[in-house]
């Protein structure tokens, strides 16, 4: 459910294809995104609360681990093609590219 004081696991996926897309392996680990993220959009106060489920994660962190774990569910940017998994972290697709126009 959408919830105006937290990023949206679908806005935090849109920054990290932007991420990937300027990387010439178009890869990155989830240390490396998250390390990034906040440097390209501004987190919501809801976003800082911590991870009931991950300890020594903020709730936006878990969101960004969440495109993995919900790969399944519709919309998400594995599943719709964007974006695949890789070890420790995430990979552009062709598809992700032509979506950013990279």
């Amino acid at each position: 459910m959408p919830n105006g004081n937290k990023t949206s696991e679908a806005e935090l996926s849109e920054v990290v294809l932007q991420i990937l897309a300027g990387r010439k392996s178009g890869e990155a680990s989830f240390n490396e995104l998250i390390g990034e993220i906040p440097n390209r959009i501004s987190l919501k106060s809801g976003d800082r609360l911590p991870s009931q489920t991950r300890s020594g994660e903020d709730i936006w962190e878990q969101r960004v681990r969440n495109i993995t774990s919900h790969k399944d569910a519709n919309g998400n940017f594995i599943n719709e093609g964007y974006i695949e998994s890789i070890p420790g972290g995430l990979r552009i697709t062709d598809a992700g590219r032509k979506k950013v126009g990279s």
